[in-house]
């Protein structure tokens, strides 16, 4: 994946402390904006979707 596939997230806070994610044949990445060559976090569309609506339904319960 090139520099110009990865994504900002949205929810991001001031600073370098951000999450990249990039779709690339069939598989979802994520990495941290302070070292986004480092370690790339591989996923499937279906592992991702069920990953955002865990968080999704956990937010807020501390």
């Amino acid at each position: 994946m090139t520099a110009s596939d990865w994504q900002k997230s949205s929810y991001c806070a001031q600073g370098e402390a951000c999450i990249h994610i990039a779709a690339d044949h069939g598989t979802v990445a994520l990495t941290e904006s302070g070292d986004p060559s480092g370690a790339i976090l591989r996923a499937t569309p279906a592992a991702w979707a069920e990953l955002l609506r865990t968080v999704k339904e956990t937010h807020g319960r501390g």
